[in-house]
């Protein structure tokens, strides 16, 4: 009888089951009776995945929660070597979770086992020399963006383009008027989207220059409207603060967990670098990037950046489309003229610069990345029956 194609598979927090369930269903439409064992979340058991350890023991952030949970974390760790040196899959995938999977691939290309790595860390924009590890790690790297795969081509490191599953999950076009329907907004406004950042240091630090940036520019458009994205009901209260703080004159609509429905309702957005400023590129907003961190921390990331731009569509374009307000730069003024720039050309280059850039990462990177993975385990037969074929 032919023996089922066996895939061992570990995701580490909610993206990565998101990504290892399209990763599976992908794998399916070719191999239908395919095994998959590991870690994985709600989406990667629905999709017949057997979870060996609770995929929540791996979501854990923060120096001082890792270093209280690192006791269980490396026993997992063994665990999971152990399992799969005991009954090898056809190929091992460990999605992003980078210190965590990147130990266990090495452990077990060192066994003889093929490892690929999905979700490159950022090895091109700081510790490049990170990438020699991964490459002893792995034998294939599942890449975003068509940037990365230069970078591993460099350095003669196996990988695979595969695009981004935001650039399918988000349309070409999108629906703004739906969107302020949806979060009810009023129609005939001019919207600002402000997304302040998800985490607390973000809001302490872009708070301030933020709303001060709202006041100039309502002075300038008393149609101009305010709508604010909030990861959760922490920074909800620490904007309003803020709000209170600075800016209590003005009003806000804010918005808890809809990030991309407040920017799909925007006519302009100002946000916190992060990956976020790709998901407004790939939702074909105009926008301003601003960031600040603390004297340290900036001290050191300016000398450990290798790249000339910190927004992903700078990157990507390798060239500046969006304005970035660094540190020092990042002042209400600078901030303020931007926007009110974008808002009397309606950032129209920009926007159709955005919409070359989806085409680009818009791969169908599922079904891409599925078939990097059964390439790479088709090779490996073929050197096998090969080898057998030398034998005899």
């Amino acid at each position: 009888m032919k023996r089922r194609l066996r895939i061992g598979v570990v995701a580490g927090e909610l993206s990565g089951d998101t990504l290892g369930a399209g990763l599976i269903r992908a794998i399916k439409v070719r191999y239908p009776d395919a095994e998959f064992v590991g870690i994985g979340g709600p989406q990667m058991i629905e999709e017949g995945c057997q979870s060996l350890f609770d995929m929540e023991e791996l979501s854990v952030m923060g120096l001082v929660e890792v270093l209280g949970r690192l006791f269980r974390i490396l026993k997992i760790k063994k665990s999971i070597v152990d399992y799969f040196k005991q009954n090898p899959p056809d190929v091992f995938i460990g999605i992003d979770a980078p210190d965590f999977n990147l130990r266990v691939e090495l452990a077990l290309k060192q066994a003889g086992i093929k490892t690929v790595h999905y979700v490159s860390p950022s090895v091109w924009a700081w510790r490049q020399n990170r990438i020699h590890g991964i490459a002893k790690a792995t034998n294939l790297v599942l890449a975003f963006l068509p940037f990365e795969k230069a970078f591993y081509d460099k350095f003669n490191v196996p990988c695979e383009f595969v695009g981004h599953t935001l650039a399918d999950a988000i349309p070409l076009q999108t629906d703004k008027v739906a969107a302020r329907d949806t979060l009810a907004l009023t129609q005939n406004k001019t919207w600002l989207a402000v997304l302040p950042g998800s985490r607390n240091a973000e809001l302490k630090m872009l708070c301030e220059p933020f709303l001060k940036a709202c006041q100039q520019l309502a002075k300038q458009n008393p149609n101009l409207g305010f709508v604010v994205a909030l990861v959760n009901q922490k920074r909800r209260e620490q904007f309003e603060a803020a709000w209170k703080e600075f800016a209590p004159e003005l009003h806000f609509e804010l918005r808890d967990g809809t990030a991309r429905t407040v920017m799909e309702a925007s006519d302009v957005v100002m946000l916190a670098s992060g990956t976020v400023a790709l998901e407004c590129m790939l939702v074909n907003r105009p926008m301003v990037v601003g960031y600040r961190v603390n004297a340290v921390s900036a001290f050191i990331a300016r000398r450990m950046l290798k790249t000339a731009y910190v927004s992903l569509p700078n990157i990507l374009a390798d060239k500046e489309l969006v304005k970035e307000f660094l540190q020092e730069d990042c002042t209400p003024e600078n901030l303020a003229s931007e926007v009110a720039r974008l808002m009397s050309d309606k950032g129209q280059q920009m926007q159709q610069d955005f919409h070359e850039m989806h085409q680009w990462i818009r791969k169908d990177a599922d079904t891409q990345a599925a078939k990097a993975v059964l390439n790479l385990i088709d090779a490996e037969k073929l050197l096998l029956e090969q080898e057998k074929n030398h034998e005899c």
